[in-house]
C-alpha cells in the first residue's frame, strides 16, 4: 500500500518550471531514493510534498488523502515530516531543547517522554551531548539532531534532503545506518541524496529525475548497475 502518491506534478518558480509532470510513489515501510543532479528538482519535490510550495498542477496523496494546499503544520501532524537540507537546528539551544521543538504539536507528556527515550536510544551520541548547545556540535552531530528532532514528531513518512552533505566518510556511514534503523522500525523514507552509492545501498527502489521530470525508476539493485546511473551518479564505477 502506498503511503505517498505523487502524480503529474507541476511546480513553477515565477516563469521557471521546476517540476514537469513528476510522478512517484512510496510504499509503507519502504526506502525510496530520489537521485538527480543539482537543480534537477529534488528539493522542490520535497518542498511541494511538505506544503512549502504550492503546485500548479498534479496531485499529492498521503495515506489516501489529497494534501495539496494543506498547511505545513497540518501535514506534520498527519505524520509526514521533512528534514531539510542544511540541518537548520537552533544553535543556541541544547540538544535536548532542539529535540523538544520537534514535539511542539504534541500535548501528551508521557508520549513525549517515550519519543525522547526512543530518539536517544536510536541516536546514542545525542544522549551523550544532551546538554550541549547545538552550535558547538560537529556537522554530523548536528545532522543527528535534525533527524532526532524529526523523529519526535512521530513520522510515518520521513523525507530527508541531502543528510550526508558535507560530512566525513565515517559520519556518512553512521547517518546511513541511522536511516536504515529508522526504516527498520517501520517508518517509510523518501531520501534525496547526492551520494547515490550510499542511497542505493539502503533503498528498496529509486527514481532519477532530470529537469523536473522522472527519467528512470526501478529497484535500487537494478539502478545501481544501470549504465546510465553508473556513468552519471556513481563515477563510472559499479
Amino acid at each position: 500500500m502506498a503511503v505517498l502518491e505523487i502524480a503529474d506534478l507541476d511546480v513553477r518558480y515565477g516563469g521557471v518550471q521546476a517540476l514537469r509532470g513528476l510522478s512517484l510513489t512510496v510504499a509503507e515501510g519502504e526506502i525510496v531514493a530520489l537521485l538527480g543532479n543539482n537543480g534537477a528538482g529534488k528539493t522542490t519535490t520535497l518542498s511541494a510534498v511538505s506544503g512549502l510550495l504550492r503546485p500548479v498542477a498534479g496531485t499529492i496523496h498521503y495515506q489516501g488523502a489529497d494534501i495539496v494546499g494543506a498547511a505545513p503544520p497540518k501535514i506534520v501532524a498527519r505524520g509526514l515530516v521533512h528534514v531539510p537540507e542544511g540541518r537548520r537546528i537552533f544553535s543556541t539551544l541544547t540538544v535536548h531543547e532542539n529535540l523538544l521543538v520537534g514535539g511542539h504539536l504534541l500535548r501528551d507528556g508521557k508520549e513525549m517522554a517515550r519519543r525522547l527515550d526512543q530518539a536517544y536510544e536510536l541516536l546514542p551520541r545525542l544522549a551523550e551531548r544532551r546538554d550541549q548547545q547545538g552550535g558547538t556540535l560537529s556537522g554530523g552531530e548536528q545532522q543527528m539532531v535534525a533527524i532526532g528532532r524529526a523523529l519526535i514528531a512521530g513520522p510515518r513518512l520521513l523525507m530527508l534532503d541531502e543528510p550526508s552533505m558535507g560530512l566525513a566518510p565515517l559520519m556518512v556511514a553512521t547517518v546511513i545506518e541511522v536511516i536504515r534503523g529508522i526504516n527498520a522500525e517501520g517508518t517509510a523514507v523518501l531520501l534525496v541524496e547526492q551520494n547515490a552509492k550510499a542511497a542505493l545501498k539502503i533503498a528498496h527502489r529509486g527514481y532519477v529525475i532530470e529537469n523536473g521530470e522522472t527519467v528512470l525508476e526501478g529497484e535500487a539493485t537494478d539502478l545501481a548497475v544501470d549504465p546510465r546511473v553508473v556513468e552519471a551518479y556513481l563515477g563510472g564505477v559499479r
